[in-house]
This record gives structure tokens, C-alpha cells and sequence, in this order.
């Protein structure tokens, strides 16, 4: 059976996408195409495992491959390297402490890539997210340096990562580690890593179907999705020579 890609338009509902399982199979995942990126939008797609993603040039494309990459909470692999790393303390951790400029490191090209798909109007609509409490960020500070971090979108007891990028050698793997640490204390059933890499295999993510990902979805997210505050959330002792003036007490 094959299936039409679906077109949105801005002025249709929030929450006007197809079944998923009508999601095309090559490429992988792709759903749907247009709407906008308001936070209703955006709610009600990661409350159903949808995601945007999309480069310059292109229109909005929704997502939700087949399997689906995600985290345990709390079982993110830890090498004897990153454990030696995460023992020395040689960094402070924080929540929510710049969310802006985690996307903004974030939305830099790769090494290996000259583009990005982390566009001004994607940045915009997760910052929205972020002042509404849908949104969240990691940071890893070395002498007031922000030199790692992630961010995404949690609703209810599901986080939805997006995006992740180290400055110095290792520090997205320590924003990942104490994360997940983080989310496994608050109960969170679900930590979704949206699509697989050699990265994120390394670091402990499985790939499980999608119909297993939207059962946990139903447990984990609430019809009403409420936003949450994770500022002042202490991750790890933050030993003040690290944290910039901004978050110093």
C-alpha cells in the first residue's frame, strides 16, 4: 500500500497531521509537508512522536521514522574515559542556564557539513517553546566558557532531544550522561533521540518500533501537556570558578 504526502497549511488546526502509519518509507519517516511552526503545532506533533526537520530552501517537513532511536532513562553508556571525566569535576552542569546560545552553538555547521538545518525560524519557534516551559536546555561550563550542551522538548514525562554539540572534547557526552541521570530521578519513561547514529549507538540508544515508541508516548505524555521550570535544578556541585557570572549566586 502506498500512501500521499500529506500537505499542511498554515491555517489548518494544530493538530491536522495524518496517522502515522501512513508515514512514507524512503526516506524514512517523512509524514507530512507545510503548516507552520507555532507552538501549538509543535506540541501537539512531539506529543505524537512528530518532529520538524528541514533544511534552507525547503519547505516544513514532519517526521516520524520507523524504528525510532531512543535512551533508557538514566542508561546512557558511560565509558572509563567519561567516568574519569565526570569524577575530576573539572566543569559545572547547569539547566536552562542559556538556552539561546545552546542553539546557537547547536545551529553551527558540522565539520563535514557547510549547512545547517537549525534555521533562524526553527530557533525562533523552540525559543518559544523555551519562555513557554516546553523547552529545555544543558549547558557544561569550563571557566565560564559554555563548551557543551543539548537541548529539547519535554512534555509530561517524555523528553524529545534535538540537538547536541561539544566545544571541547567529550562535554555533549557529559550534557547526555547527566541528563539522562536527571530524567531517570523525575520518572521520565521516555528519552527519544529521534533518528539513529554511530554517536548515539555508542552512547547506549536502541532503536525499537515505532509502535512501541507511541505506546510509551501514551504513558508518558499527557493529553494536556502542561510546561515545566528546570532552571535551578542542580546537576552536578558547581564549583563557581566555572559557571559564568550570569549564573553566579
Amino acid at each position: 500500500m502506498t500512501f500521499k504526502l500529506q500537505h499542511i497549511l498554515p491555517g489548518d488546526p494544530p493538530d491536522a497531521f495524518p496517522a502515522t502509519h501512513t508515514a512514507l518509507r524512503q526516506p524514512n519517516g517523512l509524514l507530512a509537508v507545510g503548516g507552520d511552526l507555532s507552538t501549538e503545532r509543535l506540541i501537539s506533533a512531539y506529543s505524537r512522536g512528530i518532529f520538524p526537520w528541514f533544511s534552507e530552501g525547503e519547505p516544513i517537513l514532519w517526521w516520524t521514522p520507523d524504528p525510532r532511536t531512543v535512551f533508557r532513562p538514566g542508561e546512557v553508556h558511560v565509558s572509563k574515559k567519561l567516568q574519569r571525566l565526570l569524577k575530576r569535576g573539572e566543569f559545572a552542569v547547569t539547566l536552562d542556564g542559556a538556552f539561546a546560545d545552546v542553539m546557537l552553538h547547536c545551529a553551527q555547521p558540522r565539520r563535514r557539513d557547510s549547512g545547517t538545518w537549525l534555521l533562524p525560524n526553527m530557533r525562533a519557534a523552540y525559543q518559544a517553546l523555551h519562555e513557554k516551559g516546553f523547552a529545555h536546555s544543558v549547558e557544561v561550563w569550563q571557566h565560564g566558557q559554555l563548551v557543551g550542551g543539548l537541548y529539547g522538548i519535554a512534555l509530561g514525562r517524555a523528553f524529545f532531544g534535538e540537538s547536541m554539540f561539544s566545544r571541547r572534547s567529550d562535554m555533549s557526552k557529559v550534557a547526555l550522561v547527566m541528563l539522562s541521570r536527571q530524567l531517570k530521578e523525575w520518572g521520565f519513561l521516555l528519552f527519544d533521540g529521534q533518528v539513529g547514529s554511530a554517536h548515539l549507538y555508542r552512547m547506549g540508544a536502541v532503536d525499537i518500533p515505532r509502535a512501541e515508541f507511541e505506546k510509551l508516548l501514551c504513558r508518558a505524555v499527557p493529553t494536556v501537556p502542561r510546561p515545566a521550570r528546570w532552571e535551578n535544578t542542580p546537576l552536578l556541585p558547581a564549583p563557581a570558578e566555572h559557571l559564568p557570572a550570569f549564573l553566579q549566586n
